[in-house]
């Protein structure tokens, strides 16, 4: 039975898509936010894309946003040398934390409490929510602009990731680096996954998956392209991919044989994530739209619907497939 995936195309944005991520699983279901050089990150369902708000009040791209696991809060980082929080049921701007150079990266504790952020001024700050007014915790070390940085091991370490080529790994108490690793060139992004503590890079062609606490390396595949960003799905069965060729890649994650490849995008991806149900993976591009990609294509899921004709026989039949239409902002 032939199925062609049909991604589902949020536009809205003015200018390409650099970050993305979603909050985890709530009673009104899951959440989307999406970072972007025209400053006005968006926050949308996660499993259809639809537009819920707007975060007004950067004065320069946005080039990280996240959410906390409760979609309460989201933070960004920008280009106009702040980091801001908000609240994400109402969208008001509740801080803004002003920074020294561009911020690139924001990531909140389990809890919510604590804030991490990194940028071009090389520095890491740990932002105490409950008390704004403190000066933030920092910890120095990279030579070049941080790119990425996550909570990791129970928020007790930080994962940092520079355009100086490494990755750090940091205790939280004592600000000193536990282990670095080195490459050949720029980390262009990391996912950090909590269940099995994997760290998930991409570098060049190459997307690697480490462990978060000895920085030993589990396994590497080498993509066809420049590859950007990837997402290991939550069960662990494979990985999806996206870089400068302007398509997606799905690798099994045991055997890292590559499982299809899909186009959809008009331009690089730079940012591809899966949903905490692993039901579906968003990605984000040059070229101003999030795409949503079903995992099992042919499920009815979200917007997706999936209708077999009963008069065709089962043995010569293609699915009658209904692609979703676009959502707009």
């Amino acid at each position: 039975m032939a199925m062609r995936q049909t991604p589902l195309t949020c536009s809205g944005h003015t200018r390409p898509v650099v970050d993305l991520a979603f909050s985890g699983i709530t009673p009104y279901g899951y959440f989307l936010i999406s970072a972007c050089k025209d400053g006005k990150p968006m926050l949308r369902q996660g499993d259809t894309g639809d537009w819920i708000g707007t975060f007004l009040g950067h004065k320069g791209a946005v080039w990280g946003a996240t959410l906390n696991k409760e979609a309460t809060k989201a933070a960004t980082a920008a280009a106009d040398f702040t980091a801001k929080v908000w609240d994400a049921v109402t969208g008001d701007e509740v801080l803004t934390l002003a920074h020294k150079h561009i911020v690139k990266s924001v990531n909140f504790t389990e809890d919510s409490n604590c804030l991490l952020t990194g940028g071009n001024d090389k520095v890491l700050r740990i932002y105490d929510l409950g008390k704004p007014e403190a000066e933030p915790q920092e910890i120095a070390g990279h030579t070049s602009a941080i790119k990425k940085a996550l909570w990791c091991n129970n928020d007790q370490q930080i994962l940092s990731a520079a355009e100086d080529k490494t990755i750090r790994l940091w205790d939280k108490n004592t600000k000193e680096a536990v282990k670095t690793l080195s490459f050949d060139a720029s980390v262009s992004s990391m996912e950090y996954i909590p269940d099995g503590e994997i760290l998930v890079i991409t570098y060049g062609r190459t997307i690697a998956f480490y462990s978060a606490h000895s920085l030993d390396l589990i396994k590497a595949v080498d993509a066809p392209a420049s590859i950007h960003s990837a997402s290991l799905h939550p069960e662990k069965d494979f990985f999806v991919a996206g870089g400068d060729d302007f398509k997606l890649y799905k690798y099994d994650y045991t055997t890292k044989e590559e499982m299809e490849s899909y186009k959809g995008h008009f331009g690089p991806i730079h940012c591809v994530r899966f949903s905490p149900d692993g039901e579906l993976y968003a990605s984000g591009s040059e070229d101003g739209t999030l795409r949503l990609w079903q995992t099992a294509v042919g499920k009815t899921y979200g917007l997706w619907k999936c209708v077999l004709p009963e008069e065709l026989s089962s043995e010569n039949s293609e699915a009658l497939y209904c692609p979703p239409a676009e959502i707009k902002a």
